[in-house]
């Protein structure tokens, strides 16, 4: 069903629209953080580029091991890219089609895809602007972007470095560098708000106090083929996920006013 926009003095019934679900079908799928940020990126994909696969063509850059492949097969048939050779092994085990390739300079023609998922991947890539034009290169006319990247600079940690990220954003500097790529922009916002009291206070009294978790990555670990996310209790990440429950229906009804992540969609013009 596609969604049904409602116009100013539309009083008339609205049809029952039943969001896309997430799948809990690998490990990060049941990490609240993947788990929140997924739930974030089906609803604004369910309201800004429609539910079900409607013979669309869905590109995941960033891929890695395919950790949001099968969420985003829902919305159509997925390929993946991805830089780094070591999860490559792991998403094809999973029956992922994921591909080496640079998001910088992209292996597909000219309007492939309705739909491309930028997802933590653009803070690593030192040529920004690169990876905006390509993707907005390889999406089709009318085609949808969902991208989401760590906010605010002042959040800087560990997890960062052991990421090799290049930079965090605001919410405003990443919709301009969208528009400056020829994206519409019709979202821009913050994911992550409701627990933003306790990350930010914890990142910033690790600094002070430079106790940070002990995390593998793939760029310092022979044997990590992705960064470790940190541990939580099952009581802990229990809480949390239904925090972001709490948030993402927040989320489907206002742009969120700060967090620990941005989330956007960019729309190609017609």
């Amino acid at each position: 069903m596609r969604p049904y926009r409602v116009r100013a003095n539309d009083y008339s019934p609205l049809p029952i629209i039943m969001p896309t679900q997430m799948l809990v079908q690998i490990e990060e799928d049941n990490h609240w953080w993947f788990a929140t940020r997924t739930r974030a990126i089906l609803a604004l994909l369910d309201k800004y580029a429609g539910e079900g696969k409607n013979g669309r063509t869905v590109l995941d850059v960033g891929a890695g091991a395919g950790n949001m492949m099968h969420n985003l097969a829902q919305y159509g048939d997925v390929v993946g890219l991805e830089y780094n050779p070591k999860p490559i092994p792991v998403a094809a085990e999973r029956g992922f089609d994921v591909r080496q390739g640079d998001a910088a300079d992209m292996p597909f023609t000219d309007a492939s895809f309705d739909i491309v998922a930028l997802l933590d991947t653009v803070e690593h890539i030192a040529d920004e602007t690169a990876v905006l034009n390509e993707t907005f290169r390889v999406t089709k006319p009318g085609g949808t972007m969902v991208v989401t990247v760590p906010a605010l600079m002042w959040l800087w940690s560990n997890n960062d470095v052991i990421n090799l990220h290049e930079r965090r954003y605001t919410a405003p500097e990443l919709k301009t560098k969208l528009q400056k790529g020829g994206w519409e922009v019709p979202y821009c916002g913050y994911n992550n708000f409701l627990i933003f009291p306790l990350g930010a206070g914890m990142i910033l009294i690790r600094k002070r106090t430079d106790k940070e978790p002990d995390m593998a990555s793939p760029h310092f670990d022979d044997d990590a083929y992705q960064v470790e996310m940190e541990p939580a209790s099952p009581l802990v990440n229990t809480v949390l996920e239904k925090v972001g429950l709490a948030e993402v229906a927040m989320l489907k009804r206002m742009r969120l006013p700060i967090g620990t992540s941005v989330i956007a969609i960019a729309q190609k013009p017609e």
